[in-house]
């Protein structure tokens, strides 16, 4: 039997952390070792409730021996500086999304990761999901023929929730720690793509508020193209209160629908439902329901997320998502901000 893996946190900021500990605090196969915050009060809080030791110096936890991984999750805009003295450490590293506001930043914190040999899992709930991985499936193995239109509707309500931007997660509205609310949720969406996709090459978009005035921008539209011709279609809203289709997909053999794939619409989900319909060229004119647990909240599919990164480390594994597809998402994103404000297509780089 391995010794348990000795797992650091780099702040709290990020809500979603809090989760992973919860998960993993309790598991054999792991220790929460320590926690290093910028926010002395919240991590000391933390800490408290996760048995974890609180330093107010980060590189008390970059030092220690018995800490091997560490989940980064501050504001957005301190990610690289912390992946960066954490891979030179020779930590592994889970980083929450997206991964810098910046592609210079995210070429350091690749360079930093390959040079130390470490490995960098991105945080993206959506690839451990059991319906986004069968309908990645169903792609792969060809179902649906050739690819036409993907289109990807992921949303939020948060901006109708004053606790969010006025209280501690406050941080999320500011343009300096995240720079917009499509970035900072739209890159699952985009990862999501790339996942099934590829790498797109353009994009042209429209990023805006227009149900709110708390956040940089509170919808946005992006429409990418891909190598092989296929629209991309991604719509990110933070002010939506409900809905029920999440996915559409378009091919010249098949079509699949995607229900309650977001944290909009999982609580819409009846006792029962089928979370995808396909229907199959040449089949009777019906679409076939494909059962799938549907997660009872979104808070579910961010828990998904820990279990597959700690066995990755005690298998010495490949990342799922690593540094440079973790650039890809935040490239799609960045490329759709400069679209919507210049009025042009945008060469994705």
């Amino acid at each position: 039997m391995k010794a348990p893996i000795g797992i650091g946190v780099l702040s709290f900021a990020h809500g979603h952390v809090g989760v992973y500990c919860r998960e993993m605090h309790g598991w054999d196969d792991v220790r929460l070792v320590a926690t290093w915050d910028d926010d002395p009060e919240r991590g000391a809080r933390q800490a408290a409730a996760f048995g974890m030791r609180y330093h107010p110096h980060l590189e008390s936890v970059l030092d220690d021996p018995e800490i091997e991984a560490v989940m980064v999750a501050a504001e957005t805009n301190k990610h690289a500086d912390l992946c960066v003295a954490a891979a030179r450490a020779g930590k592994h590293i889970l980083l929450q999304k997206p991964m810098a506001l910046s592609l210079e930043d995210c070429d350091r914190i690749i360079t930093a990761v390959e040079q130390g040999g470490n490995t960098l899992q991105m945080a993206f709930q959506m690839r451990c999901d059991p319906t986004n991985q069968r309908m990645k499936q169903l792609l792969d193995d060809g179902v649906l023929g050739k690819i036409g239109t993907l289109r990807r509707r992921h949303c939020l309500s948060l901006l109708f929730n004053e606790t969010f931007f006025a209280g501690p997660t406050r941080w999320h509205v500011d343009p300096v720690a995240t720079k917009g609310m499509f970035i900072y949720d739209a890159v699952h969406a985009a990862d999501f793509l790339y996942w099934l996709l590829g790498a797109p090459v353009s994009v042209m978009a429209e990023i805006d508020n227009v149900l709110s005035n708390v956040a940089p921008d509170d919808t946005g539209m992006a429409i990418y193209r891909f190598p092989s011709g296929a629209f991309g279609l991604l719509y990110n809203c933070s002010v939506t209160l409900a809905a029920e289709i999440a996915t559409e997909i378009y091919g010249d053999q098949g079509t699949l629908h995607h229900y309650y794939g977001d944290g909009v619409s999982t609580p819409f989900a009846p006792p029962g439902a089928a979370p995808l319909k396909l229907y199959r060229r040449g089949q009777p004119q019906v679409f076939e329901e494909i059962a799938l647990p549907i997660p009872r909240s979104h808070g579910e599919r961010i828990a998904a997320v820990p279990r597959p990164w700690v066995d990755l480390l005690r298998n010495d594994g490949t990342p799922e998502c690593d540094a440079r597809a973790g650039r890809v998402s935040t490239a799609m994103c960045l490329s759709a901000y400069e679209s919507a404000a210049t009025g042009r297509r945008v060469a994705i780089r």
